[in-house]
């Protein structure tokens, strides 16, 4: 029970600003095999919401040349499955804005019977989903049924869900966790040990260069600011936040990354950035890049995804105009039809 709270303690409990330009189109249906081979989380789990449970934990191991544009595409399908959700911090958030306080919030019961199982099947990629999911299988037999809102934060099992289906099935490569530090901790032993196996070494952000399929992570209160700080912790809860690059924009002075459990759905966050030594550094309170070892790919890989490209070619989808070019696009157009 001990080492169950201690897990607990580090789930990510950060939740997105509301800001200015943030946005949701619909939801964006799952591609077929044939354009993204990729399983549904929701094959991970079965039964209904106050009955669901793990029916199966597989994942898949890639080569490190595959995973790098693999974890992209999959966390872009889950971004549209969301409804192409954006938090922009590029622009400051209106006077006073408050927290998103999604814990005392409850979901449309639609969405929340649409998405359920979908959530369920994040926590079923890491080694506590069984017990993840019944908890919340407790809530949804409370007075809210469907319409309950996940009792914990999801954050680490999306991103654990990502890597599981994005290639990196082995623990030895990425260890897949409802906590946040548990993987940061992994990459940076690894960073340290210069570990061939794990998938991810830890820097300071701005020591290297941010490349999509990288990951990003903030602390809690900023209860750290640099590595060296968390190395004297490791092994400890603490709450933290991950996002998975997908894009980077010198041109902009930005970097795009998706999140799990952000404003309590799968968002794309603009991240703002500023050129150093000759890379985009991103300028939020961030203390922790994690950099896979793999092959870099386009920096533009989020509009190379199966799923954008099924976007540019689908009438009456419309994905946040944030993505499209402000000088061209016009009131009620496409911004990613080219």
């Amino acid at each position: 029970m001990k080492t169950i709270l201690l897990i607990l303690a580090g789930v990510a409990a950060t939740m997105a600003f509301p800001a200015t330009g943030a946005g949701q189109a619909q939801p964006f249906e799952r591609l077929p095999p044939e354009r993204l081979d990729a399983r549904s989380p929701s094959a991970l789990v079965e039964g209904r919401p106050g009955r669901m449970r793990v029916r199966s934990t597989a994942c898949r191991n890639l080569p490190a040349a595959r995973t790098r544009r693999r974890i992209v595409d999959v966390a872009a399908q889950e971004w549209g499955f969301f409804g192409f959700s954006i938090v922009d911090y590029t622009v400051d958030a209106p006077r006073g804005a408050r927290r998103y306080r999604w814990w005392r919030r409850r979901v449309d019961p639609r969405e929340g019977a649409r998405t359920a199982s979908t959530i369920a099947g994040y926590w079923a990629a890491t080694p506590r989903g069984t017990w993840m999911i019944d908890r919340q299988n407790g809530r949804w037999n409370g007075s809210d049924g469907i319409a309950a809102r996940w009792r914990d934060p999801w954050s680490a099992a999306f991103v654990s869900w990502v890597m599981c289906e994005g290639g990196l099935g082995s623990g030895d490569r990425f260890q897949r966790s409802i906590a946040h530090h548990v993987y940061v901790d992994q990459a940076i032993r690894a960073r340290d040990a210069d570990s061939p196996p794990a998938a991810f070494t830890a820097y300071d952000v701005g020591a290297t260069e941010v490349e999509p399929g990288d990951l990003l992570c903030s602390s809690r209160r900023r209860s750290y600011t640099s590595i060296a700080q968390r190395r004297r912790h490791l092994g400890v809860g603490a709450r933290m936040h991950c996002d998975i690059v997908v894009k980077v924009e010198p041109g902009r002075d930005r970097i795009l990354a998706i999140g799990g459990n952000v404003r309590g759905t799968v968002s794309l966050k603009l991240l703002p950035a500023v050129s150093r030594g000759g890379h985009l550094v991103p300028t939020r309170s961030l203390f922790a890049h994690l950099k896979l070892r793999a092959d870099p790919i386009e920096d533009d890989a989020l509009d190379q995804s199966p799923t954008l490209e099924a976007v540019r070619s689908t009438d009456g989808v419309e994905p946040p105009a944030q993505l499209g070019a402000p000088a061209t696009s016009t009131p009620g157009s496409n911004p990613l039809r080219r």
